[in-house]
């Protein structure tokens, strides 16, 4: 039975090969005038869905674009309005983009009585109301509204102010959800995601760098501390925790669903505000996902302290996890995973929820392509790092499945059923902030770029939601600094000066040649993913100190005693030496399945619902 079994997977392999062959032959690679054509192409996508929403949706949060209506799905305030805000000045359309933010100013208000959560609220809302006033308020931008008078700080001062009740918990982490008139609910849930507790930095960072009010900054970096600090002893987080007590809840350890952009921040943290203690909670925390969850070219799940295979799942959430290598540098292995996930991209014409790396199917219950954005972001970044045209040829495939499968009446719709391409009447706010958006960016700079990200005054950062954070001299102060609460520099290490390396600003510029960090500056050889040590000593730092010492950070272990069914994996502190995936040359194969070590399936879990972070 598994020989038949081997052989299924092999003739499956031949065939993906040859389809694969005969597609190169039809298809050549996209040229600067059809790359031109493209980014024309995603324009008129991005109004047929602006204007779908405008047209029939309008002011409610989100279009249903086949029944042509509105739904309210966050808190009845032009969610999609908001969210598209630095789209349009992306796109140099000023008048739409003068016309909205009017229109906010003069109507939104976040005196309600709805209870929201504060993840979405913070990405989508917050955070696009920041970026179009950055955008708004600068002459430099050449998209300055004359008659704008920061009103649209003024709202997100006064919604930051009514999300900070969710803050006020033993452990700082934040409740997952906060009532915009009265507060946190008595009986509001204590369980939350480690995204949701660890995505909240970039946002509120900005704001208090914007009102000179720290209170922002501070609850959501404290926030991060307490998750790291509760981090298993080789370095890894689970999905979700208690905010009362600090014990993990879920302790699945991976870079996907409820915990990928726990990750991202941490390094974007860093680049945007120049804050060293988030480099090297960043270095820690990727040496240890690259050492334990990293099953080459594919990312599986694993049990926070013993490191035991418990998922073998590709969930698309991982997908931006290409992305963020080539912003920490370390491009290589991102190339082969991008490589791996445009495969199952390939295969269906999206990307599914989930894919079983056991079964190379379809995981039960995560059929669905709900529109997102991760895997052409990372498509984005990885042609700006490289120029390789395999990039464009991706985009390109993504585009004509984006138009002739989810393509709607007055928009663009969820795909329920990835393999039969069945489409549901429902359009994410995300749609238009971040997946056309980085497909216009991608063809944009093939075709010669001149727009706000590329060709502006200020390097851009951009949000998990894709939103546009500059780095202006009023954001990127760096604090160059010592100690942090509890830190301490003994005499001895003031003898010598310390060696030091600096990470320059203007590093998102990249090319064939250059990415955005180089890798030895971040782990201290180009091997990053192997360990976290770093070469030099971060200038400002007192030399000679362990992690905890330099920060104050201290390891807080479970009350709990290890569980019969959680022993110590004896990989433990050795690299993992289960990488039986063989990736095939070409970026539309399917890989063969992940080795699980005698485990044939994936350890139950449910088919529960897939959340956004």
């Amino acid at each position: 039975m598994e020989v038949r079994k081997q052989l299924m997977r092999y003739l499956l392999m031949l065939i993906l090969c040859s389809n694969t062959f005969i597609s190169r032959i039809q298809a050549e690679s996209v040229t600067p005038e059809e790359a031109m054509l493209l980014r024309d192409e995603v324009r008129g996508m991005f109004y047929h869905a602006f204007d779908g929403y405008m047209d029939h949706a309008f002011p409610r949060d989100e279009l249903k674009p086949l029944s042509c209506s509105g739904e309210d799905t966050l808190g009845g305030y032009a969610l999609t309005l908001i969210d598209s805000l630095d789209t349009l000045a992306l796109m140099g359309d000023l008048e739409h983009f003068t016309t909205s933010v009017e229109w906010i100013g003069k109507n939104l208000r976040f005196d309600i009585n709805k209870t929201v959560s504060v993840f979405e609220t913070t990405i989508r809302i917050l955070g696009g109301l920041l970026s179009a006033h950055l955008i708004a308020s600068d002459y430099a931008t050449g998209m300055r509204i004359p008659s704008y008078n920061d009103e649209l700080l003024h709202l997100a001062e006064d919604l930051a102010r009514r999300l900070l009740p969710a803050f006020d918990t033993p452990t700082g982490i934040p409740y997952g959800s906060v009532n915009l008139l009265y507060g946190v609910d008595e009986n509001e849930s204590k369980i939350t995601s480690t995204a949701g507790g660890g995505t909240l930095t970039l946002e509120f960072g900005v704001l208090s760098r914007l009102t000179d009010d720290p209170i922002f900054e501070q609850v959501t970096k404290n926030s991060v501390l307490a998750l790291w600090a509760r981090r298993s002893r080789i370095n890894l987080v689970g999905a979700h925790i208690n905010v009362f007590t600090g014990e993990w809840t879920q302790k699945d350890a991976g870079i996907g669903t409820s915990i990928d952009s726990f990750y991202e921040y941490l390094l974007k943290a860093f680049l945007l505000f120049g804050d060293e203690e988030y480099l090297f909670i960043f270095q820690e925390a990727y040496a240890a996902a690259m050492h334990y969850l990293y099953n080459d070219p594919w990312y599986v799940e694993v049990n926070m302290n013993s490191a035991a295979l418990v998922w073998p799942l590709f969930n698309s959430l991982q997908a931006f996890w290409p992305g963020l290598q080539v912003l920490a540098g370390d491009v290589d292995p991102a190339i082969r995973t991008h490589t791996a996930f445009f495969s199952v991209w390939k295969r269906y014409g999206f990307t599914p929820e989930g894919f079983n790396l056991a079964t190379l199917s379809v995981q039960h219950g995560q059929r669905s392509y709900p529109l997102r954005p991760e895997l052409i972001e990372s498509t984005y970044w990885l042609y700006k790092a490289t120029r390789d045209s395999r990039y464009l040829d991706a985009g390109r495939d993504m585009v004509a499945s984006l138009q002739y499968g989810a393509r709607c009446t007055c928009g663009y719709c969820h795909i329920s059923d990835v393999e039969f391409h069945k489409q549901e009447d429902h359009m994410e706010s995300f749609f238009l902030a971040e997946t056309v958006k980085y497909l216009w960016l991608l063809f944009d700079l093939a075709a010669g770029s001149d727009n706000l990200v590329e060709n502006g005054p200020y390097k851009y950062i951009f949000s998990t939601e894709g939103h546009l954070l500059p780095a202006t001299p009023q954001i990127s102060l760096v604090q160059e600094h010592c100690s942090y609460i509890g830190a301490f520099c003994p005499r001895s290490n003031f003898g010598h000066e310390s060696p030091t390396f600096d990470i320059p600003m203007d590093s998102q510029e990249s090319n064939a040649t250059k990415t955005v960090l180089d890798t030895t500056s971040l782990f201290g050889h180009s091997d990053g993913h192997k360990s976290s040590s770093v070469s030099g000593v971060i200038k400002g730092l007192c030399p000679g100190l362990s992690h905890g010492q330099k920060y104050g950070i201290s390891y807080v272990a479970s009350h709990s005693t290890t569980p019969r069914d959680e022993p110590v994996d004896q990989r433990v502190g050795d690299v993992v030496q289960s990488h039986s995936v063989v990736l095939l040359s070409d970026s539309s194969a399917i890989s063969t399945p992940v080795n699980l070590q005698n485990n044939t399936e994936p350890s139950s879990k449910g088919d529960s619902e897939t959340f956004r972070e």
